[in-house]
């Protein structure tokens, strides 16, 4: 299989719309014919990462890359960054506002979600500058 490359821009603020780049990728995924596992460990990154971006972000976009032996997915944005990555990491601690909690996100599972279902997991953030957090699944 040829590497396959996907970038899906990320609307911020807007929770309606939000979960449709993890559900493109999960289809294409399947077309591309990998493992069950694989697609479902991917999407729940992908979508955790999403959403954060939607929540806390103004939106970003991500990239996805899919080579023979990993599936290595960017979330990039350029939102106010993450003060304190270690309490982000925190399951249960968020800074979602009262909007997203009334719609049902914001339970503080997002990164512990991405690095639970990810091989490996890199934040690289600057507080006023943006995030872009680095999963990496093998195949």
């Amino acid at each position: 299989m040829e590497p396959v490359k996907l970038v899906y821009p990320v609307e911020g603020g807007d929770l309606i719309e939000a979960g449709e780049a993890s559900s493109k990728m999960k289809l294409t995924l399947k077309k591309l014919g990998l493992p069950p596992d694989v697609i479902r460990r991917a999407s729940i990154c992908m979508y955790e990462g999403e959403i954060n971006m939607v929540i806390h972000a103004d939106g970003g976009r991500a990239e996805v890359d899919v080579g023979m032996d990993e599936i290595v997915i960017r979330m990039i944005d350029q939102g106010p960054g993450i003060p304190d990555v270690n309490k982000a990491m925190e399951e249960g601690y968020s800074t979602a506002g009262d909007m997203a909690r009334d719609l049902g996100f914001g339970a503080g599972m997002g990164l512990p979600n991405m690095k639970r279902y990810s091989d490996e997991m890199t934040i690289d953030t600057e507080v006023g500058k943006g995030t872009t957090v680095t999963i990496q699944i093998k195949i």
